[in-house]
């Protein structure tokens, strides 16, 4: 592990803006049609679930890493290759971000550049905060979280005085019952993006004050959450439903309606800033936790060697692990139960449940 430490805000920060994502932007949660916005919330529940699931391993083993702890549960091996995967699920993740981005980019604003070479510059920037260290990560965060906070009120602010917005849009409540609700939420959004905070687990050793870890993660959880609910039911109000479903980036597309007196317009700009910062930091967080698990797994004296060569692997699956956009998006809900579902929730709870019987079995023999 990097010796270096991360204060409770630093943490915050990351993990808001970790949450963000690419949710604010895609079509999040819409399977549940008009009531989108309450399967956010509902699947902001189900996380903290996989959080404690989470807390209760760290609790256990405070001062390792996931890979750390994992193959203190699991064995050597088995262990290790397990820790292997988790490495390649996390890079997995941090290329499909690097493409997210890139195709937001080609589509809005540098609608004749490749892909390439947006990849590029965007992975090189990450590559070298990484090898500065996450301190310098975690005290960038606590600058772009403001400016996070600022693009997203006004942003929002102008959405509504714009005379789009029509929240007759959401009713009825309920129309087609919970049925549909309750199978957008498991596992759709359970998984992304709050499945995805596992990535944090690694991060957990770093925190200065390990006593804060419940009420940073859940903190951030909740403000995330209702964020990220209020963004679908805006989107859902000035779009509607169809409109929603048919747009590649909804909030864009929100956003691009506003008109002020002929004046104010064109604001397209805050979302591909706002999704450029939550990206640049989701995808760093990736990758640095894919670098961490390899110099863990590895016993690597130092992480900064693998840094290049692991973001020169990120960039390459981000331009091959699809052809176009619309195959991107198909491939990662097919990864559902196949990667996503046993990496954030069977592969740890299994691991929760052989901690505590080898705790109790021990306990019982002493």
């Amino acid at each position: 592990m990097e010796k270096a430490k991360i204060s409770v805000i630093q943490l915050f920060s990351m993990m808001f803006i970790f949450e963000m994502g690419t949710a604010l932007v895609i079509s999040y949660g819409i399977t549940a049609g008009k009531d989108a916005w309450l399967a956010t919330l509902l699947s902001m529940g189900v996380g903290a679930v996989l959080f404690f699931i989470y807390y209760l391993l760290f609790r256990q083993y405070p001062k390792l890493p996931l890979t750390g702890y994992i193959r203190k549960i699991l064995g050597k091996h088995l262990g290790w290759t397990i820790g292997f995967l988790y490495v390649l699920y996390f890079l997995y993740i941090a290329a499909r971000n690097i493409r997210d981005i890139s195709a937001l980019l080609a589509t809005t604003t540098l609608t004749q550049t490749p892909l390439l070479a947006i990849a590029i510059p965007l992975v090189l920037a990450i590559c070298y905060v990484l090898y500065m260290g996450i301190e310098v990560l975690a005290r960038t965060s606590e600058v772009f979280i403001v400016i996070l906070v600022f693009f997203g009120l006004a942003g929002n602010f102008f959405v509504l005085v714009s005379g789009n917005v029509d929240f007759h849009n959401l009713l009825p409540f309920l129309e087609n019952g919970w049925k549909p609700v309750l199978t957008t939420v498991f596992p759709e959004t359970i998984i992304f993006p709050f499945g995805e905070m596992i990535a944090f687990t690694i991060l957990l050793p770093l925190l200065n004050k390990p006593k804060y870890v419940k009420k940073v993660w859940l903190s951030a959880l909740v403000l995330s959450g209702i964020a990220l609910s209020w963004t679908v039911s805006l989107n859902i109000s000035v779009l509607g439903v169809e409109g929603m479903k048919n747009a590649t980036f909804p909030t864009l597309a929100t956003v691009s309606k506003v008109n002020l007196l002929d004046f104010i317009q064109r604001l397209d700009a805050l979302v591909v800033f706002t999704l450029l910062i939550t990206v640049f930091f989701k995808a760093s967080i990736f990758i640095y936790v894919a670098i961490i698990g390899i110099t863990d797994l590895f016993k690597l004296k130092s992480h900064h060697r693998i840094v290049l060569p692991v973001g020169t692997i990120v960039i390459y699956l981000s331009l091959n692990m699809a052809s176009n956009f619309v195959e991107h998006l198909n491939e990662g809900k097919e990864m559902i139960y196949s990667m996503h579902i046993p990496m954030i929730l069977i592969i740890p709870l299994i691991l929760l449940l052989i901690s505590f019987l080898r705790k109790r079995f021990t306990k019982n023999s002493s």
